[in-house]
Order: structure tokens, then sequence, then C-alpha cells
């Protein structure tokens, strides 16, 4: 039966990584991984395309590395991530008088409401990338989830609705199409990787999904089964990456592997008689690092963040009372040690690290469980639900390609070994982290979604011709 799913591959284009992965549904509804490949990102910064050529480039390495664990694999559609401090959210009302109320409530109805949002006036430049549904009224009636069946005068309903910058989000399709794919739809990515990270009982809940990335922190704060907001903070691990090089006068290669292994987001979980050594450049004398002060650098820029994202909730009034289900970290940033603590301290919400786990097939690669992978993964999420939602779509003969051995068998990439000496000895422990295997029914979130940019784009190019 799994023969007969589409393959369906996600690209995440992010500030230091893109990564593609092909990934097929199982008969038990999880994702058995086809193809895998990533490579470092250059021509993206606070997770928009700048240098679109770089991009390309590193598109195709990422294309090449996937082949190359699968030959057998075929990619020519792609779900992308979009993110990026050019993205924007506004809340709106819309509501239709019935022509005929004597029927109950169709389809075709609240069809016509999403649509007559995307008329809401928004500055130049801006292109409404999606118009989301929230809670609906039927006359009197209000917090309806699907008035579909209804019947009543009057139906209407809040929108949430997301914006973007024209030419960032012509730049991603320029970078994809000169990379020889076609962009089958393109997803904001805090809303790829709550897909991944989280089932629909923390809907209910309530909770905020924080994809710490390389460029961009990514928000999206759900409660009730709905998405009540969405936000871009444009700060990340490479924020961090610059704050230690250039408060420690290292290099940025240097800073990095440092933050990777040697950083804490708490200084006073930090020893303080620790101290790391980097070799001296050219016949300079060696530089001694104290692991405190880099813990310290760490914290005041991971604080600024997270005072971010409390203000992002104060905003739509979610607190610890409301958001049952607590913070869910997710993203490269999110394995910085400590920052568990760190986040419970300065938003005082629960907090924990979501792992893209549970819509895993078993026999995964162990790369694939690090929470950096959460966006790419939901992508392919949100390619299913298209599919399951609208065959037609996907009308075609799929080819019947296995899961390769080496991927079912592939160990976790290892870092190179660092350069740094600590002069000190330390003891090293390493932890593995928890997953996240909750063993709950899961409802699809991209149900709650409709996107249509890539509509609204091609519309924008016919007009240019």
């Amino acid at each position: 039966m799994n023969n007969e799913q589409p393959i369906i591959v996600g690209l995440d284009i992010g500030t230091t990584k893109i990564a593609a992965i092909a990934g097929r549904k199982n008969e038990f509804g999880k994702l058995e991984i086809l193809g895998f490949g990533r490579a470092n990102s250059n021509g993206v910064k606070h997770g928009q395309v700048l240098n679109i050529d770089e991009t390309i480039k590193a598109i195709r390495t990422a294309l090449e590395n996937c082949y190359a664990s699968n030959p057998n694999l075929e990619i020519n559609e792609v779900y992308v991530g979009i993110a990026g401090h050019h993205i924007k959210s506004l809340q709106t009302r819309g509501d239709i008088v019935r022509h005929d109320n004597n029927e109950e409530i169709s389809q075709r109805e609240i069809d016509q409401l999403v649509a007559d949002q995307y008329k809401t006036y928004i500055p130049a430049g801006d292109q409404i990338i999606d118009v989301i549904p929230q809670e609906f009224t039927v006359d009197n009636f209000q917090n309806i989830p699907n008035p579909i069946g209804y019947g009543g005068v009057k139906v209407g309903a809040n929108f949430h609705i997301i914006t973007g910058d024209k030419n960032a989000i012509r730049n991603i399709n320029r970078a994809v199409e000169k990379s020889g794919l076609h962009t089958k739809d393109l997803v904001l990515q805090p809303l790829a990787s709550a897909a991944a990270v989280m089932g629909y009982e923390d809907m209910e809940a309530g909770v905020a999904i924080v994809d710490i990335g390389g460029g961009t922190t990514d928000l999206a704060v759900f409660c009730d089964g709905i998405l009540r907001h969405t936000a871009v903070i444009p700060f990340g691990g490479e924020n961090i990456t610059n704050d230690i090089k250039t408060g420690l006068g290292v290099l940025k290669t240097q800073a990095e592997q440092m933050k990777v292994q040697f950083g804490s987001a708490l200084a006073n979980e930090a020893k303080a008689n620790a101290f790391i050594t980097i070799p001296g450049l050219r016949g300079m004398p060696p530089k001694e690092i104290s692991v405190k002060n880099l813990a310290n650098i760490i914290q005041a820029r991971m604080s600024e963040i997270m005072d971010f994202v409390t203000y992002h909730l104060k905003q739509v009034g979610m607190d610890s009372r409301v958001l049952n289900g607590g913070i869910v970290l997710t993203g490269g940033g999110s394995q910085l040690k400590h920052l568990i603590q760190l986040t419970e301290y300065v938003t005082g919400v629960n907090t924990r690290i979501g792992y893209p786990t549970e819509h895993l097939a078993p026999g995964h690669i162990e790369e694939l469980a690090k929470p950096m992978y959460a966006t790419c993964l939901g992508l392919i999420l949100k390619g299913y639900n298209d599919y399951e939602n609208n065959l037609k779509v996907f009308e075609k003969d799929f080819k019947k390609i296995p899961v390769p051995d080496n991927l079912k068998k592939l160990e976790a990439v290892k870092a190179a070994p660092i350069v740094i000496e600590e002069e000190q000895q330390q003891e090293q422990v390493i932890q593995k982290d928890k997953m996240n295997n909750r063993n709950s029914g899961f409802k699809d979130i991209w149900g709650k979604f409709k996107h249509s940019l890539i509509d609204l784009f091609q519309e924008e190019e016919d007009k240019a011709l």
C-alpha cells in the first residue's frame, strides 16, 4: 500500500543550512525517509534569500547529496519553507449575508469568505501569504470551529492573515526554479515546525512553538485548536555566534565551535575555573577564554530572544494559565545546554524540547531526530495534507522506490573535532535527550490552513508579462 503513496520532498532554505528530505507515508501513517541531503547556506541572511546564485549552488549541493543517498529518487517538485523578518501578521474580521438561508452553510460559502480576505489592505510591496480562519459565527452563535451544515442568515469569522515582502518571495521562487525544481507551495516555517513536533491535543491545551533557527526565531501560538498568533523575531543562532566572535575576539568558526561544544544558556551553570585555549594565529600566543564569560554572552542574547517571546505572548493574552501545553523549543538553536531552564525563568511558562520523532517511521536516520530538521519534515506533512485533501493534484503513477539500506543504518553525522583545547581537565558528560514519543491520536493541523501563495505569485508574474 505504501508504495502507492506519493514521494514528497521538503526543502528548508535556512540561514545556516539548506536541507532536502524526501519522504513517503507507510501503512501506519508514519514517514519513511527515502532521501536526505544538506548543504551549508551562504546566500541567506536572517531567513531571507539575498544572493540568489549562492543559494542555487547550495540547493543543488543539497539535492546532489539527497540523490547520493538514494539514486532511484526523481525530484521535480518541492514544498519550501518561508521565514524572515519581513513576515508580518494581522487579525481581521469578515462576514457575509447568505442569499439562500433555507439551505445549510456550504464549503463554497466558506471559500468565498476566505477569498474576500485577500482584498484586505496591506502596505505596498507586501503580499498576502496566507489567510487562516479562526472562530466562526453563525447569526448569534459564536466560537463555532466548523460552520458547514449549520443554518443561518449571516456567517462570519475572525481571520489570521500572514503577509510577506514580494521581492523576498520572488527571490525564493527564482532560486528554486533556477535549481531545476518547481515550488509546489510556500509554507510559513513556524507552522511547518509545529506540524512536526506537536499533535492536536497540544493545540487544544495551548502551546507556543519557538523555532530557534540560524537567522531568525519563529513563533506560532495555538490555543483551543486554533492558530492565535505568529511572529518572526529577527535574532537567532548566528547572532549568538557573532556576539561570541566580537566579545571574545575570536574567529567566527571558533566562536561557533565554542558555542556548540562548551556553550551554556545559563552563566550560573558554567564552571568558574574552566578555561578554553584558542590556538594563536600566525605565531601569536594562545588565547585563554573563560567558560563563564562564554556563557554570559550566550545568556545575554538568548534572554533577549526570550524577552521578545514573552512580549508576543502578552500581546495576545497568552500566559502560563492559558498555555497548558507550555512552550515547545525546536530548531537548531534549541540544543543549547540549559536553555529550558532559562526559557522557564524568563517567560514563566513550562518548557520542553520538541523533537520531530512522532511522525517518523522506526529505523529512521538518527540525524533527522534533531530539532533542526523539524521544519523540513513538517513541509512533507504539509504535502501529505494536500495529497489527502485533494487527490486530483497528485494524479500520476508513482515510482515504487524502496527505502535504501544506507538510510536505515546511517549514523548521526559527527561534527569535526574542535581545535580548541581546555586548559583544565573537565568531565565530559554526554546526555541523550529524551525523545518525545507520545502515542496519542494526531489530527493533522494542516487541515486548519489554506496556502495559495504560489497562485498569487504566478498572477504577479502574469501581470508583469
